[in-house]
């Protein structure tokens, strides 16, 4: 028995993502063949009682041949109204797919809000649970028609990989419309397959690329390798094949790449710390700081900050940057606002609390609050 095979055939909990170029045609619609064909691998799976989370692209695509567009659109309104179209249609699809095969749907959609803010975060996983308890299977999609450009997932591979932590899936799935990872170009004779992927030493000197092939989509090779980084960084295995091969892979055939999962998980509070929060702040530490930071995994004091950017209240992640090489070293949750800190930089916790009060002792990021980058 392969490595996918064990991986897959003991997987209880499963994360299946398909993007916008695996669903539609040319011209931009819902090709309703390949819908169909992925529902009943997903509806067979299912019925075998396995459960499935399904991570779908495809709203925006879904909408430009009903608006007459005839391709993504740049801007973001028009690909939000292609969205509010679309989005109704591929799940309505959806839903008649997996009625055949006695299921019943629930639509998720997430905005990157949903993710970066722990309460948000909470009820987003608390919804996921119950709708699996229910025997509903859950479709996911990013909120395309409120996002906005500047705090957005922009694909759905990262996406998946945090819905799949969220989930507490067995197994993540991402589908592409090619094969497997490649060592550079796929259509290049010379790029090999790499069928097994054990850590970043295995990535060494692949080329992934930049984007998809088929401009309907926003994802490419990269997002994949990146989400399969989060997924397996937290204990999760991915598996990355390509759409039509979803039936092969999810029966244990050794089909595309399998990323093998870390053998350690991180608490779920630091997983969503380092992935899933956008920082509202930089705190730029001197030497010494960064050194007990990274290298000791010590709290950071005041004293070791030489300067400070954004605007953060108390509570909020921020990240820790290395003021020599302006490189982020750390993400943690600041225990002042943007505010106040400016204030007591270069000071020693006992000099502020002489002079402030004992409540300026405490540490402005704590280590349990704190995760490397």
């Amino acid at each position: 028995m392969g490595r996918v095979r064990e991986v897959v055939t003991g997987a209880r909990r499963i994360v299946v993502k398909v993007g916008s170029s695996s669903l539609t045609t040319a011209a931009g619609g819902i090709d309703e063949q390949r819908v169909d064909a992925l529902v009943d691998v997903l509806g067979k799976l299912a019925a075998g009682g396995r459960e499935v989370v399904l991570v779908s692209s495809g709203a925006i695509a879904a909408g430009l041949a009903p608006l007459q567009l005839r391709r993504r659109p740049r801007d973001l309104a028009t690909q939000q109204a292609a969205a509010s179209v679309g989005q109704g249609l591929l799940i309505g699809r959806y839903a008649a797919g997996f009625a055949r095969h006695g299921l019943t749907v629930g639509q998720v959609l997430l905005t990157v809000d949903d993710v970066t803010r722990r309460a948000h975060y909470r009820n987003a996983y608390r919804t996921l649970r119950k709708l699996l308890d229910l025997g509903a299977l859950p479709i996911v999609n990013e909120n395309d028609t409120v996002a906005t450009e500047e705090i957005r997932f922009g694909d759905n591979d990262r996406l998946a990989a945090l819905v799949a932590a969220l989930a507490d899936a067995d197994l993540l799935v991402l589908l592409s419309d090619v094969d497997a990872l490649y060592t550079g170009n796929p259509a290049d004779p010379a790029s090999r397959k790499i069928p097994l992927v054990r850590d970043d030493s295995d990535l060494l000197g692949v080329q992934v690329g930049t984007a998809g092939r088929s401009g309907v989509g926003t994802g490419g090779m990269v997002t994949k390798v990146e989400a399969a980084r989060i997924a397996t960084g937290f204990g999760i295995p991915v598996v990355l094949t390509a759409a039509p091969l979803a039936g092969a892979a999810l029966a244990g055939e050794d089909v595309g790449t399998l990323f093998e999962a870390s053998p350690t998980r991180p608490a779920a509070r630091l997983f969503w710390l380092a992935h899933a929060t956008s920082p509202r702040g930089r705190l730029h530490l001197d030497e010494g700081a960064v050194a007990a930071v990274v290298a000791r995994r010590k709290s950071l004091l005041p004293a070791g900050i030489t300067a400070v950017d954004g605007s953060f209240a108390a509570g909020d992640p921020v990240d820790l940057v290395d003021a020599g090489s302006g490189t982020p070293v750390a993400r943690g949750l600041v225990n002042y606002d943007a505010v106040e800190l400016p204030a007591l930089l270069g000071r020693s916790t006992p000099e502020l609390a002489a002079e402030l009060g004992p409540g300026y002792e405490r540490e402005v990021v704590h280590r349990d609050d704190l995760v490397l980058l």
